[in-house]
């Protein structure tokens, strides 16, 4: 039997005055979800609610199929209420990126609009199984720059994709298998902002659960807090 432990963690930063992410962890059901708001003072944080509150009503005991299905219509079902929303309030600009993770026997998969990722360590290497829906993404899928040296770039925060944006939301899917010994890292980019692939590499290999969280969001904080700041950890044994 596969035994998952999870440690999450979501902050305002040293900036915002709303926290516009919203986080969702179940254990029982193996999912977890980070959600980063945009559209500013009640709209960013009514939309990554929104989706964790969606993904929050997915029956419990389904058998793995019909709970990914479930898990990929709460997300739609949450863009069709942000965009009845923004109907309702005359129009404007309110969305969330979302980076989910839900775990089934020896296998995972991931649902994802934005640029929220998610990275697996794995004997000791990072690697990111997302791709950021971003304009800087291109360029790097283009061979022009690293992730790392994008998150440096003047339009590091247009992304391209988000749940309540947009008519028709076309989510991302991975999947993949699991080993006892991963940790998996879900996180809005107000993390890796601030922690480039090689301190995460370093500091998801040093880091016990109980406090992986919490050192993730300092290195955050200490390197400006500029952004909300939303980290979930997943150890698989």
């Amino acid at each position: 039997m596969t035994i998952i432990r999870h440690s999450a963690v979501t902050h305002v930063g040293k900036v915002r005055k709303v926290n516009e992410d919203s986080i969702l962890a179940l254990p029982d059901q193996k999912i977890w979800v980070v959600a980063d708001g945009m559209g500013g003072y009640e709209g960013g944080d009514f939309a990554s609610q929104t989706v964790v509150d969606a993904v929050a009503m997915i029956p419990l005991n389904l058998e793995p199929a019909e709970q990914m299905q479930a898990l990929r219509r709460a997300i739609m079902g949450a863009h069709t209420t942000i965009l009845a929303e923004i109907e309702r309030r005359g129009g404007g600009t309110i969305g969330a990126a979302v980076v989910t993770m839900m775990v089934s026997g020896e296998h995972f998969v991931c649902f994802w609009a934005g640029d929220c990722r998610l990275y697996r360590l794995r004997g000791g290497q990072i690697d990111m199984l997302t791709s950021d829906h971003s304009l800087v993404a291109e360029l790097v899928h283009a061979g022009q720059m690293t992730w790392d040296e994008a998150e440096k770039h003047p339009q590091s925060n247009a992304i391209t994709r988000a749940v309540g944006v947009g008519d028709e939301l076309e989510l991302d899917k991975i999947r993949g298998s699991i080993e006892p010994g991963d940790r998996y890292l879900l996180c809005s980019d107000g993390l890796n902002k601030y922690a480039g692939f090689e301190l995460l590499e370093n500091t998801l290999s040093g880091s016990p659960i109980e406090t992986i969280s919490d050192t993730l969001l300092n290195i955050a904080l200490d390197g400006g807090g500029a952004d909300n700041i939303s980290v979930i950890v997943v150890d698989v044994f």
